[in-house]
C-alpha cells in the first residue's frame, strides 16, 4: 500500500488511457498559456483568468500521478513577464505566493516533491521563503517531483551557466579544454533535472516562449488549442496518447522496410 494519499478523482469520473508504462513520458513540460484571453473572453480582468488556471493546474498534476509521469515543469513565472503592467505583476507575485502555500500540504500529501527553478534577483522575499518551505517539506517524497519555474528564462538559465563555467575556468578549477555538454548542464539551475519528453503548451499558440531551451532539445512537442482555464488531466493524457505515438530516434534514421 502506498504512504501517499490518492489524488482526487476527475468530476466525470474519466480515468487514464491504457498506455503502456515505457511509452509514459518522464518529464513533461507545460506552458499554461491562455489566462488572459480566458478572461478577455468573458470580459473579466485577466487576473481573473490566472486564478481561474490555478484549478486547472491541480487537477494537471493529479492526473499526471495518475497514468505515471514522474516529473512535471509548470511555466510559473518567466524572466520576461517582468515586462508586464506592474499591477499584473504586483498579482502574480502574490499569486502564486499564495498558490504555493495554500496547495503544499495537498502536494506532500501526494508524494510530490516540489522543487523551485529560477533566478532570486528581483523575485519578491515573501515568494522565495513559500518556495523553499515547500522544497524543504516535501524533499524526501517520490511519487513525482514537481519543478515550479519561477522568475525563470531559458537563456537566462544558459547565460548564467556560462557565467559560472567563465569563473571557474578563471579560478582553475576547470580547465577550459574539457568542456563539454556534460559540463553545462551540471552548471544548470537544476542539474538533476532529466532532460524534457513531452513540451506541451495549452491555448493554440505554438511556440516554446523561452522555456526549458536546453533540456527540451530532444521533446517532442503538442499544442492544443485549449485555454489554460479549460484544461485538465484529460488534455495532459491526450497529449500523452500523442507523444506515445510518436517515433523518437535523437537524430538517427530508422530504414523502411525491404519488400519480400
Amino acid at each position: 500500500m502506498s504512504r501517499y494519499a490518492t489524488p482526487f478523482a476527475h468530476p466525470s469520473g474519466a480515468t487514464p488511457p491504457p498506455v503502456p508504462a515505457d511509452l509514459v513520458p518522464g518529464h513533461v513540460a507545460v506552458v499554461m498559456d491562455g489566462n488572459g484571453r480566458w478572461a478577455n473572453q468573458r470580459g473579466l480582468a485577466r487576473t481573473k483568468g490566472h486564478e481561474a488556471g490555478e484549478g486547472a493546474l491541480l487537477d494537471v498534476v493529479a492526473g499526471a500521478l495518475e497514468i505515471g509521469v514522474q516529473h512535471l515543469s509548470t511555466y510559473a513565472f518567466s524572466t520576461e513577464n517582468w515586462r508586464r503592467s506592474p499591477d499584473e505583476v504586483r498579482f502574480l507575485m502574490g499569486f502564486n505566493r499564495d498558490v504555493i502555500r495554500r496547495r503544499r500540504d495537498q502536494l506532500h500529501a501526494w508524494g510530490v516533491r516540489m522543487r523551485w527553478v529560477g533566478r532570486r534577483p528581483k523575485l519578491w522575499s515573501s515568494v522565495i521563503k513559500e518556495l523553499e518551505t515547500a522544497q524543504e517539506m516535501t524533499k524526501d517524497n517520490d511519487a513525482m517531483t514537481l519543478y515550479f519555474c519561477v522568475n525563470y528564462g531559458g537563456r537566462a538559465e544558459i547565460a548564467d551557466a556560462v557565467r559560472g563555467i567563465a569563473q571557474d575556468v578563471k579560478s582553475g578549477r576547470l580547465k577550459g579544454s574539457r568542456i563539454d555538454e556534460r559540463t553545462i548542464a551540471r552548471y544548470l539551475t537544476e542539474p538533476d533535472m532529466p532532460d524534457v519528453d513531452l513540451f506541451l503548451r495549452s491555448s493554440g499558440e505554438q511556440r516554446t516562449s523561452n522555456f526549458l531551451l536546453w533540456q527540451s532539445a530532444y521533446a517532442e512537442m503538442v499544442f492544443q488549442d485549449t485555454l489554460w482555464p479549460d484544461y485538465d488531466r484529460r488534455h495532459l493524457w491526450e497529449a500523452i496518447e500523442v507523444y506515445a505515438g510518436r517515433e523518437r530516434r535523437y537524430g538517427g534514421a530508422v530504414n523502411a522496410p525491404t519488400a519480400s
